[in-house]
């Protein structure tokens, strides 16, 4: 099917009034679905979180999943059942090949898959809702960002703890000047995707349903190995195929911190421990990063990472003090307070006495899924396109980056895609497929 034949002149004069040409965030003038049609959607997985973001999408009544393509054939079982009439395929590039009808889809796969199926769909015109973190490589990442952008697709990662209330008001309350100008932001998560063992040496038998070699995509060829090593889940402990904690929770957690501070890119970056072997990722990094000052900002202001048994120094703990850190959350240390931000729970602002009266802002709940289908319907606008969660994406993937290189700073050109001062750091911006597997524009 031609671009042109997905056209109709109702959909593209309402997708247009609806965007404004102008704006940065506007909407694909190839596969959408006007105000009163039904999107016909795909995913890319289908059990996990893919079967979850399926769920989800679908209490829509202007969704309608149509197809979906899973590796692993004995994992689609409940998408058939709850979807009777979809459709299921193996390979994704079939799916894309041979369903003309599409307008949309998620991308629910191991991190490795997100970049290469993404940008697939989007050069063939679809709205993409892809699971976070968006890409594996920097460069991936920039690349979705930039074609998004020119083909004007209706993008959003999946960070849905964005439109939670709960981070909606941290946002709400330091961009407001709740604490002043903020200097420093610790954030930290206790979960453990890494691995400090050697790899198994050994070659497994495949499972009947699983197609290995689709598995594994763009990554380079290697035995499987049984066990859960790689397949269904503890792949994000793996360098070729995950991203480690942070990658994992990085851009759940920094997420109210970039909205709030209005972050772009990073000037530098430091990993004081957490370094990977030769095939995973460490455990209980600690990253700093410097940025650049913004209007809620000092000149400079620094955040640091914490993962698993790692935590921020004793004078940061004490500045809630005796309360029990949280399992996850961020400290944001401004001239005027801090704000306390449990991860998925009510912020604190502390000292207590001094903001005793202080009204904390209620901007509420968004449905971070429907506001997705009604964007590419032509209502309204997402929340995390690209244009923003590409950037939150290149910065996280940055710490990762940094951790192969322990105590050393990094100097960070954002423009250049470049690290300045370390030419062995650079050849982690951006990996090559494996042939078989490019993918145009990555």
């Amino acid at each position: 099917m031609t671009i042109n034949s997905r056209l109709t002149r109702r959909s593209v004069l309402k997708g247009l009034a609806a965007a404004g040409i102008g704006l940065p965030f506007v909407y694909s003038d190839m596969a959408k679905a006007g105000p009163n049609e039904t999107l016909n959607h795909a995913s890319f997985g289908a059990n996990g979180m893919a079967l979850s973001d399926i769920r989800s999408l679908a209490t829509s009544k202007n969704l309608r999943l149509v197809a979906v393509a899973d590796v692993d054939l004995g994992r689609t079982a409940e998408v058939r059942k709850q979807f009777p009439n979809v459709r299921v395929y193996q390979d994704w590039r079939e799916l894309l090949d041979k369903e003309k009808g599409l307008n949309s889809c998620n991308v629910s796969t191991p991190d490795h898959m997100h970049a290469p199926i993404t940008m697939r769909a989007m050069q063939q015109g679809l709205h993409v809702y892809t699971q976070k973190p968006l890409t594996q490589t920097i460069f991936e990442a920039r690349q979705l960002t930039r074609v998004a952008r020119e083909r004007r697709i209706v993008s959003q990662m999946g960070i849905q703890i964005h439109s939670h209330a709960v981070h909606r008001t941290v946002v709400a309350a330091i961009q407001g000047g709740a604490i002043g100008k903020v200097r420093e932001v610790h954030s930290w998560s206790d979960k453990t995707w890494g691995d400090r063992a050697a790899r198994p040496d050994r070659k497994d038998a495949i499972p009947a349903n699983l197609n290995w070699d689709h598995w594994l995509g763009v990554a380079d060829e290697r035995n499987f190995i049984g066990g859960g090593y790689y397949h269904p889940g503890n792949w994000r402990k793996r360098l070729d195929f995950g991203t480690g904690t942070f990658g994992d929770m990085g851009c759940h957690i920094l997420d109210p911190v970039f909205t709030a501070l209005s972050l772009a890119a990073p000037i530098s970056v430091r990993a004081e421990q957490g370094a990977p072997n030769s095939h995973n990722w460490g455990l209980d990094c600690i990253v700093r990063y410097t940025f650049p000052g913004t209007k809620v900002t000092t000149d400079r202001v620094t955040l640091t990472w914490y993962d698993g048994a790692a935590r921020p120094p004793a004078a940061v703990r004490d500045l809630i003090g005796n309360r029990q850190l949280s399992g996850q959350g961020s400290l944001y240390i401004g001239s005027d307070g801090i704000l306390y931000s449990r991860y998925i729970d009510a912020p604190l602002l502390l000292p207590e006495e001094k903001f005793r009266d202080y009204k904390m802002p209620t901007p509420g709940h968004e449905n971070h899924y429907l506001q997705w289908v009604e964007a590419c319907r032509g209502n309204g606008r997402t929340s995390t396109p690209f244009d923003f969660s590409g950037n939150l994406t290149e910065s996280v993937l940055l710490g990762c980056l940094a951790t192969r290189f322990t105590k050393t700073t990094l100097e960070w050109d954002a423009a250049k895609l470049q690290v300045t001062n370390n030419k062995d750091a650079n050849a982690h911006v951006r990996w090559r497929y494996r042939k078989r597997w490019e993918v145009n524009g990555l």
